[in-house]
């Protein structure tokens, strides 16, 4: 492709609720160099993407992957057989058909021994091809908590403070605080909380003073309420929300990162291989799970979205299929849309992505049809025509498969079918 390429002939949602007819966006070098009606691209003799019939968006953001994990039946066992060597590449095959999925931005949620982080500086620095990606190291959950398998084990104020610094040594981008148990360690109940509150605060204060923002694992409402109330930037999961952890959300301008998909795959694949005490919980939570996403959406707080991919059948790659689960359950596709763009992004702290607007970075996805009307049409990959990252196709589907439609007389790909090959 052109250094320079204007997008134009059919819809364009924003990100922030927008939806524009009868524009055009000019990408250059990278980025959005122009948002505008489509007169004022009159006489521009480069290189046209045709999108008619379509709809042009931000790349998606998944908050809360876990790349070093494959959506195993048991994910554990599997990474326990392998070597740090192989881990690592399954780490960035993983990213790698994340974006091609159309998501163009992840936080890692907790790896393993910071074979991350080597996958991330690959992706972030352009020497390969991924998403953006943001990691948090090892989570930091007490001794016997969830996540004890690859966490850092710390109990106590002092030693959680040495967890955060040793995070932030190897590092980090955010932290990962348990402040619950969970549906995947033996041994522990999702309802109990696990770090004490001053715990919580001094990781997440230690956090902070090095500017790093913490996400907690959070599913029980006392968990909850300690991770609020010691300042962390999200709640991942918040299975057991009640009203006041509503509230002290609602008043401290807490993210929800719901992670519909982790639950509802272990329930829907019960039978295939996943350990008897997953699915026993899964299965007694996942009603009260989407009561309080429901619950928290409709009471006006701030959500992005997230996966937790790499847990059972929860497969890299199928990160968009999170958008049909918000909607299934009374989230509105325009609101799901920008759960899926700008809100990750402003939850990951990104700059100048997230948007389709100018000096943006050009991270974007076209898909077929209207996700307005269907939702489908972005979250099931098959219908999505075009992925580009930092303003270079990563993937593109024609009618002729792998090869692009282009007319040399007048400089321009087009899209002709809806229903063909993915490159």
């Amino acid at each position: 492709m052109a250094d320079e390429t204007l997008y134009e002939g059919g819809t364009i949602l924003d990100g922030t609720g927008a939806r524009l007819e009868n524009h055009g966006v000019m990408v250059r070098d990278g980025k959005v160099a122009d948002l505008a009606p489509l007169d004022r691209f009159q006489g521009f003799s480069g290189f046209r993407v045709d999108f008619a019939g379509g709809t042009l968006m931000p790349g998606l953001v998944d908050c809360h992957v876990h790349l070093t994990m494959g959506g195993e039946g048991n994910p554990a066992a599997v990474q326990a057989s392998m070597t740090p060597g192989q881990i690592t590449m399954a780490a960035y095959r993983h990213a790698q058909v994340s974006l091609m999925g159309g998501i163009t931005a992840v936080r890692d949620c907790g790896g393993k021994d910071h074979l991350e982080l080597a996958v991330r500086d690959a992706c972030n620095s352009g020497t390969q091809i991924g998403p953006s990606i943001l990691c948090s190291g090892r989570v930091i959950c007490m001794t016997g908590g969830h996540g004890n398998r690859n966490g850092r084990v710390a109990d106590g104020e002092d030693e959680v403070v040495k967890a955060v610094r040793e995070q932030i040594h190897a590092g980090a981008d955010l932290i990962k605080m348990m402040a619950t148990g969970g549906v995947m360690t033996p041994g522990v109940s999702p309802e109990d909380a696990h770090f004490t509150a001053e715990e919580m605060a001094a990781g997440v204060a230690e956090g902070k003073r090095f500017h790093k923002k913490t996400a907690s694992h959070a599913q029980g409402s006392l968990g909850i309420l300690n991770a609020v109330r010691a300042g962390v930037a999200s709640i991942e999961h918040g299975i057991f929300m009640n009203d006041e952890c509503l509230k002290e959300m609602l008043e401290a301008d807490t993210y929800l990162v719901p992670t519909l998909a982790a639950v509802r795959n272990i329930v829907a694949n019960k039978d295939g291989g996943i350990p008897a005490h997953v699915v026993e919980k899964a299965l007694r939570v996942q009603e009260r799970h989407i009561q309080s996403i429901k619950m928290f959406y409709e009471a006006g707080g701030r959500i992005a979205m997230g996966t937790d991919a790499g847990t059972p059948f929860n497969r890299h790659g199928e990160n968009a299929l999170e958008l049909r689960y918000m909607v299934e359950i009374g989230i509105t596709p325009m609101d799901a849309i920008t759960f899926s763009t700008r809100n990750g992004i402003d939850l990951m702290g990104l700059e100048n992505r997230g948007k389709v607007a100018e000096g943006m970075h050009a991270d974007l996805l076209i898909v077929d049809g209207d996700p307005l009307a269907d939702i489908d049409r972005v979250a099931d990959r098959d219908n999505h025509r075009m992925v580009i990252k930092n303003g270079v196709p990563a993937r593109i589907k024609t009618d002729d498969g792998v090869r692009e439609t282009r007319s040399p007389a007048d400089n321009v790909l087009r899209f002709t079918s809806a229903a063909n090959a993915a490159f």
